[in-house]
């Protein structure tokens, strides 16, 4: 039987979500949404919010506390899951037809620099970085402090998460019980203007991403890994690239000190890995070091058993 891609399995959890969640709005359990999920005495919180909340009202809450340290910890182990798997934008930004979706840039080259001169010592591309700070980090800061001057968590009214899961709320009230106002208009149309003009939400605006990034620095399971006896370019010297251009976050995982994002980015999509045609890609739990070094070390890759 034929394997089913990785697409169709992300899209399919993202759909089985919303379901669930769309299922608790009609029968009124009230289980909330991804921005707030609780059941009885267990509740989970977006952690961008829990922040953007605690600066707002100025009240720390010990409960909202334990499930911000519960989300932490999952990043932790995990990594960026969440963004492909679980977050409705990339998948709406596929079924939808956008502007600005050119993805920028070309791969990051296998090759080293020409030359230590040309180079020189301020060069900090081919200096292993874990963290990258870009304009995501900006907009993260923006909403904190958003939040902690105007005194709510202004990010909240046009976060996309949000807006989904609100636009799934008026339609099944709409329908349901004939509720008109003017939320029924606004919400779904502030929903499809950033699907379809801010194509590049995931990659440049979402502060949310930026705020796992950072937490995944602490990430060493399910990391992509390359196997160096089955790559095409350590067994034959050829420049496939195919790992680096298939990548949504635009990371060359062979040299992701030359990639414009650090490998804590990674949403554990499994592109690369399916698009590898050499299959010298996997994601096992915990990478055997037999020879090298992490891929995020900058010289070697871990080679591994393990890969898909």
């Amino acid at each position: 039987m034929k394997k089913m891609k990785s697409s169709t399995l992300r899209a399919l959890c993202m759909l089985v979500i919303l379901v669930i969640i769309a299922i608790g709005y009609f029968t009124k359990v009230g289980i909330g949404n991804l921005s707030g999920l609780g059941w009885d005495v267990f509740s989970v919180l977006c952690p961008l919010g829990y922040l953007e909340s605690l600066l707002a009202s100025k009240t720390f809450v010990p409960r909202a506390l334990i499930s911000f340290l519960a989300i932490v910890a999952v990043v932790i182990v995990l990594g960026r899951v969440f963004c492909a798997w679980i977050c409705p934008m990339p998948f709406m930004q596929k079924i939808l037809p956008g502007f600005g979706s050119k993805k920028e840039g070309a791969p990051a080259s296998d090759k080293p620099c020409a030359s230590s001169e040309a180079c020189g010592s301020a060069c900090t591309a081919c200096k292993p970085n874990k963290f990258k700070l870009d304009s995501r980090h900006g907009v993260l800061l923006g909403a904190l402090g958003s939040a902690a001057v105007f005194g709510f968590p202004v990010f909240c009214l046009i976060c996309p998460v949000g807006l989904t899961f609100a636009t799934v709320y008026l339609v099944m009230r709409l329908f349901a019980f004939g509720e008109t106002t003017w939320t029924v208009i606004v919400v779904p149309l502030l929903l499809v203007l950033e699907v379809v003009f801010l194509r590049k939400w995931c990659s440049k605006i979402c502060p949310l991403g930026a705020l796992m990034s950072l937490i995944s620095g602490a990430n060493t399971t399910l990391r992509p890994t390359i196997d160096d006896s089955k790559c095409l370019h350590a067994t034959k010297g050829i420049e496939c690239q195919v790992c680096a251009r298939s990548c949504p976050q635009n990371i060359n995982i062979r040299k992701p000190e030359l990639s414009p994002v650090s490998l804590n980015n990674c949403t554990k999509c499994r592109e690369c890995a399916e698009c590898c045609p050499a299959h010298a890609i996997g994601f096992p739990l915990l990478p055997k070091k037999q020879a090298g070094k992490p891929a995020d070390g900058g010289e070697a890759l871990i080679k591994t058993d393990q890969a898909n």
